[in-house]
């Protein structure tokens, strides 16, 4: 396996890891019927995957980048993530207040990434 650049290992394990997190926080909604400790239980399950792939992502990413840019990242993963599974596994469409929401907290990774002299 070739050697890979450490922002494409970090983002692949973020993204990875945020698929598997928005799964265990959101996906039992659609399971309503299901007895509550179910879903806790099998959300713990799938948890534990996200676990598996975001710790090694902070570790490999740390360094190259800093820690506010790490979780900015991530939350920015986090918000592309669940606005595909929130459209296409809840059934849930997206208004024009939530892009520009979204679109917000978008710009503000300006800030953090953007080099101040």
């Amino acid at each position: 396996m070739p050697n890979l650049p450490i922002p494409v290992v970090t983002i692949s394990l973020l993204l990875a890891s945020n698929i598997f997190m928005t799964f265990a926080w959101y996906g039992h909604l659609k399971f309503k019927e299901s007895a509550l400790i179910t879903v806790i239980l099998v959300s713990w399950g799938i948890a534990f995957f996200e676990y598996v792939l975001q710790v090694p992502a902070n570790r490999i990413g740390h360094g190259y980048f800093s820690a506010a840019e790490l979780k900015t990242i991530q939350e920015i993963i986090t918000l592309s993530v669940f606005a595909v599974f929130s459209v296409f596994y809840l059934k849930e469409p997206l208004g024009w207040n939530h892009l520009v929401g979204f679109g917000f907290i978008t710009a503000g990774a300006f800030f953090i990434f953007h080099k101040w002299t």
